[in-house]
C-alpha cells in the first residue's frame, strides 16, 4: 500500500468515526449512516465489532456529559436502598426504570443482533428505516410533555425499552426511537432526553463486554491502529454533537431532523 493509499484510508476512517460519533446522539441513526458510508467507500471489512468499538467511544462521551446525573442517581439510590433515606426514592425508582427499559434491547440484542444486522444492513433497507424514523419524528415535532422523573412508571420504562429494541434495526435511530416513545408518553423534553441517554449506557456497555473476545481477536487487533483513529474521532464528535442536540431539544426543533431523515432515506433507497 502506497503512502497515498494509507493517507486516503486514514481519512476514510476519520470520516467513519466522525459520522458515527456525530450521528449517535441525534435522531438520524448512527448505524444507518455507517452502513451508507461503508457502502459508499466500499469498506466492507468493517464489522459489528468495529461498530461496537465506536459506540463505546460515544459511551465515554455521554458518561462525561451526564456524570453529575450518574453520581446523583448512584449516591441517592444507594442511600435509599441501604439506609431507606426517603430523599433518594425518586433516584432509586429512576434506576429501576432504566434497568427495566434495558431488558428488551438486551435480550433481543443477544439473541438476534447478528441476524438483524445481516438482514437489514443494506443501503435500501436503511433508507426505508430512515424514512420510518422521519415519520416518527414528524409526529412528535410539536409535543410538549409535562411528566418529570418523579412521575415515571414501570409502563413508561417498558414502552421506551421496547422502542430501543426496535432501534436494533440499522436506520431506526436509537435516540429517535426512545425520544419518540418517551414524548408520546408525555415526558418533558428534558426528562425524555435524560432517560434516553442514560439508557444508552447499560446497553452500550453490555454490548462492549459481550464483544470483548472479538475485539481482542488477532484479526481485529491487527486493525487497531486505524480503528483507534476512528475511536478517538467518534468520542470527540459525540461530545460536541450531544451538547448541540441538547440545545436543539430545548428549542423544540426536531422537525429539521425529520426532514433530514426523509431526504437521507430517499437518497439511500434510490441511489446507493
Amino acid at each position: 500500500m502506497t503512502f497515498l493509499d494509507q493517507l486516503i484510508l486514514i481519512m476514510q476512517y476519520i470520516f467513519l468515526g466522525f459520522v458515527q460519533g456525530f450521528t449517535e446522539p441525534i435522531p438520524i441513526s448512527s448505524s444507518g449512516h455507517l452502513v451508507m458510508i461503508q457502502d459508499l467507500f466500499n469498506l466492507k471489512g468493517t464489522d459489528l465489532s468495529f461498530e461496537i468499538l465506536l459506540h463505546f467511544a460515544s459511551l465515554i462521551a455521554i458518561i462525561i456529559i451526564y456524570w453529575d446525573d450518574i453520581v446523583r442517581l448512584a449516591t441517592k439510590g444507594i442511600k435509599y436502598l441501604f439506609k431507606k433515606d426517603p430523599s433518594g426514592k425518586q433516584e432509586f425508582d429512576f434506576i429501576v426504570y432504566l434497568i427495566i427499559a434495558t431488558i428488551p434491547a438486551g435480550v433481543l440484542g443477544v439473541l438476534f443482533e447478528d441476524v438483524i444486522g445481516e438482514t437489514f444492513s443494506t443501503a435500501k433497507m436503511v433508507g426505508i428505516s430512515l424514512i420510518v424514523t422521519g415519520i416518527a419524528l414528524w409526529i412528535i415535532r410539536n409535543l410538549r410533555g409535562r411528566k418529570t422523573e418523579g412521575e415515571l412508571t414501570v409502563k413508561d420504562a417498558i414502552i421506551v425499552g421496547l422502542a430501543q429494541a426496535v432501534a436494533l434495526i440499522p436506520g431506526i435511530s436509537r435516540s429517535g426511537a426512545t425520544l419518540v416513545a418517551a414524548m408520546l408518553l408525555g415526558m418533558k423534553q428534558k426528562t425524555a432526553l435524560r432517560f434516553s441517554f442514560l439508557l444508552f449506557i447499560p446497553v452500550s456497555l453490555g454490548s462492549f463486554i459481550l464483544s470483548v473476545d472479538s475485539l481482542l481477536s488477532e484479526q481485529f487487533i491487527s486493525q487497531w491502529p486505524i480503528y483507534l483513529i476512528s475511536f478517538i474521532t467518534a468520542g470527540i464528535a459525540t461530545y460536541f454533537s450531544l451538547r448541540w442536540f441538547m440545545n436543539i431539544m430545548a428549542r423544540g426543533n426536531l422537525v429539521y431532523f425529520s426532514i433530514y431523515c426523509f431526504i437521507a432515506g430517499s437518497v439511500a433507497f434510490l441511489i446507493l
